[in-house]
């Protein structure tokens, strides 16, 4: 009966179901903030023994009581129980049966409500940082692609139709860029990961004489949640890391989608290594793009758990409230998914193989450079709109003849317009046309390697 007793069972008369039971327990899934509750506990302990509140001794006891505990967890060697519910539970009963009535003075001042607050906070901060390193990562693999390709031509799209020349590096750092603001975004929603709600208690702080910045300072958080009921019924910082975790995905989506269309044989454009695809039980040919696919595929995943948490805050009133348990599954799946998701963006884009011939070969299609000679007319004196006239009707002409706007004779590109020179054709190459758009953001050559070595010298800081 004992080794069953509820930490909270005083209060009742008779024990809860079996079903209840499983159906409320947690530790299936929150055993993996072991490590994060044994630092907090670690911290309250030594806090209450600084502020006399325990004596030395029992801190001593408890210090050493969860380092056995955290040996035990390391070596797989802890017993987890369902009966005790959760991480804290299952962590002070092994602590009181290690060390006795020390170990139940460790609870003093505090209660699982905040207690779990903090750990989810402490696990989601080393989160992040894993999460920004390996970004980080991934944009010095498309970097180093982008390194090779800054002069590659293909055409850029927009309605997936032929559009401009740009080159395949211009195309990547388009990804650099997304991925950057990413890495922002994290380092902003670390700042509010990283404050302390333990002292809030169940709901209305404690009538102990705490010190809840020494806390802080000790498990190295930049500040406290400064209204104990906001303290434990927070999960604010939890969605906003879910929502930076959808925009990463979403944008790996995006490049993803690129890189399954760009791998059909219809396009051409690059091939990925045979150990990120698989093939057909039916159709020895194929080789198909599986990581991409899943990588867009497993976005729908994230999103659905950023709904999932807001839609579990939407009607909460204050202060804790069970429903709170329900936040971690969420977010303990969107973390593991979207580690595994960069690490294994990064080791891809090393393997990509690009088809600059095929590439090349489509920019020559669908007109790319007509944009080039309406600037040329504009540049000649004659107005835009007149100028994006005459080009239209010029791309008319030659798509009746079945060439592309280079291929046509100096007279028959007079015949839309006399301002039309020799030097037209210059302007309608693929490499004078990129090389016109030399500024800032731009996709001349010269602008790519610049913006890569900007890329090169914000990540050596940021990995610094």
């Amino acid at each position: 009966m004992e080794t069953n007793k509820k930490a909270w069972s005083g209060r009742f008369n008779e024990p809860v179901s079996a079903l209840v039971e499983r159906y409320t327990a947690s530790i299936s899934f929150d055993y993996r903030l072991a490590e994060y509750d044994i630092q907090g506990s670690l911290a309250h302990a030594q806090m209450l023994a600084n502020q006399g509140i325990i004596t030395r001794e029992d801190f001593t006891a408890i210090e050493q009581g969860l380092k056995q505990i955290s040996d035990e967890i390391h070596d797989g060697q802890f017993a987890w129980s369902l009966q005790l519910e959760d991480v804290h539970l299952n962590i002070e009963k092994r602590l009181t049966q290690l060390i006795g009535d020390a170990g139940k003075r460790l609870h003093t001042g505090r209660s699982r409500n905040d207690q779990v607050a903090t750990d989810i906070r402490l696990y989601l901060r080393a989160s992040i940082d894993e999460i920004i390193h390996l970004t980080l990562s991934l944009q010095s693999a498309i970097v180093n692609l982008a390194k090779k390709h800054a002069e590659t031509v293909m055409p850029g799209f927009t309605h997936l139709q032929v559009a401009q020349p740009v080159t395949f590096g211009h195309h990547l750092m388009a990804y650099f860029e997304m991925l950057k603001r990413d890495v922002e975004r994290l380092t902003d929603c670390r700042k509010r990961v990283n404050q302390l709600p333990l002292g809030a208690a169940a709901l209305a702080g404690t009538s102990y004489p705490i010190n809840r910045e020494q806390v802080a300072q000790t498990l190295s958080f930049e500040g406290v949640c400064e209204n104990s009921l906001d303290a434990v019924s927070d999960r604010d910082f939890a969605i906003e890391f879910c929502a930076c975790a959808s925009l990463i995905m979403t944008h790996l989506s995006r490049i993803s989608e690129e890189f399954i269309l760009w791998m059909s044989p219809a396009v051409g454009f690059i091939t990925l290594a045979d150990r990120f695809c698989t093939g057909s039980s039916i159709m020895p040919q194929k080789k198909n793009p599986d990581v991409p696919e899943l990588v867009r595929g497993k976005t729908g995943r994230i999103n659905g758990h950023l709904v999932a948490l807001l839609t579990l805050m939407k009607a909460q009133p204050l202060a804790y409230n069970k429903d709170n348990q329900e936040d971690k599954e969420p977010l303990f799946d969107t973390v593991d998914t979207l580690v595994d998701t960069l690490r294994i963006y990064a080791d891809m884009l090393s393997g990509v193989q690009v088809n600059q011939a095929a590439m090349r070969k489509a920019a020559l299609q669908g007109f790319a450079t007509a944009t080039d000679l309406a600037d040329y007319l504009v540049k000649k004196g004659i107005p835009f709109r007149d100028a994006h006239e005459i080009v239209a009707r010029s791309v008319q002409y030659a798509e009746q003849k079945g060439c592309d706007l280079g291929d046509l004779e100096l007279a028959e590109l007079q015949r839309f317009s006399p301002q039309i020179a020799s030097d037209i054709f210059s302007v309608l190459t693929l490499e004078g046309s990129l090389n016109s758009r030399d500024h800032l953001g731009g996709t001349a050559p010269n602008q790519v390697h610049k913006a890569i070595t900007r890329a090169d010298k914000w990540l050596t800081n940021e990995q610094t």
